[in-house]
């Protein structure tokens, strides 16, 4: 996820009105990504705002970096997880998993890291950013630079430009919802109790909700970080590097479970599909799940029981590999030294 960080799960204090973390759904003990099971692993991506190295960090000179930061890739996002699993002295993940952006570093993992990696999760997501998802973003993007307050990215101890960052957020929610969704979740209701205003004011439930997201986003985002990730996600594709898709596939040596949904209008099903048909044709092992959701994009983050069913099946199914896999080894070094 675009805004998601490394707070996956629970809760950090016992304040009530503290929200879990972004997928506490999926992660926890019973839960998609068992934590009986498996010691989950969920870090800030570079040129982020909640914890690694971004725009709003200091840079040498003791002022933010702004601007001045280095423009940021998807791979550049998961050689820096690469150095975190390093100083962890992890030496290989039993599965990476993501949805959308989270699922890109999945993807890239797989073909930068092939030896690192046992198992990867690639869930509503693309091989390659299309151009309708560029152009989406670029909105966002123009809408912060239109922001006074934005100051070429130095606004750091000063206003920042929340009105910008804030109609980017609701462009880009847009995007994660489907026409079904919104239909079904606000329809032409209106909040007027005297009914339309027939004015410039807030008329329509659905316009107050994205107010209210643009607005609650604010609170936690940076604006600049917002044009640096959003960036990353329009360059990448995984070809990048390795002169085809086939090409960059072929170092994928692990498992792959793709997951698309219907109404995902973001990234259409039929992007998910062309790495599937390209991990065949290649001969890879993989994987494909399409779900009927009307829930747009956000379906990874909202079909729970769905979800908990087709990515506990494939984990499961490569953990029993991995415990015959070592029974395997351990019985060939008993051999070797009898």
């Amino acid at each position: 996820a675009l805004s998601g960080d490394s707070h996956v799960a629970g809760y950090y204090t016992d304040d009530p009105n503290e929200p879990p973390g972004w997928w506490d759904d999926a992660v926890g003990p019973g839960k998609m990504y068992d934590t009986n099971r498996y010691f989950v692993i969920c870090s800030n991506v570079i040129g982020g705002c909640q914890g690694s190295t971004g725009p709003s960090s200091l840079a040498p000179d003791g002022k933010p970096y702004g601007m001045r930061f280095p423009f940021v890739t998807i791979a550049d996002m998961v050689k820096a997880q690469v150095h975190l699993i390093d100083y962890l002295g992890i030496e290989q993940l039993f599965a990476v998993a993501g949805g959308s952006m989270g699922a890109m570093q999945a993807l890239q993992w797989a073909v930068d890291y092939p030896d690192r990696v046992r198992a990867v999760l690639f869930i509503a997501s693309t091989p390659r950013s299309s151009t309708q998802a560029i152009a989406f973003n670029e909105i966002g993007r123009q809408a912060i630079y239109a922001d006074p307050n934005w100051n070429g990215g130095d606004y750091y101890g000063k206003t920042p430009p929340n009105a910008g960052l804030a109609i980017a957020r609701m462009v880009g929610h847009i995007t994660y919802m489907s026409e079904l969704s919104l239909e079904r979740k606000f329809g032409r209701r209106t909040h007027q109790p005297q009914g339309l205003a027939y004015d410039f004011v807030t008329d329509f439930e659905v316009e107050s909700y994205l107010h209210y997201q643009g607005e609650k986003f604010t609170r936690r985002f940076d604006a600049n970080s917002y044009l640096y990730i959003t960036k990353a996600l329009d360059y990448f594709d995984i070809a990048s590097g390795y002169g085809s898709m086939e090409n960059a596939l072929r170092r994928i040596q692990c498992p792959v479970q793709v997951v698309t949904f219907s109404s995902d209008w973001l990234y259409p099903a039929d992007q998910g599909y062309a790495l599937v048909r390209a991990l065949e044709e290649i001969g890879r092992e993989v994987e494909y799940h399409h779900v009927d959701a009307y829930f747009g994009h956000d379906s990874f983050l909202v079909e729970v029981e769905t979800m908990t069913q087709l990515v506990g099946s494939f984990l499961d199914k490569q953990w029993q590999r991995l415990v015959a896999a070592r029974r395997e080894a351990a019985s060939q070094a008993s051999e070797d030294r009898s």
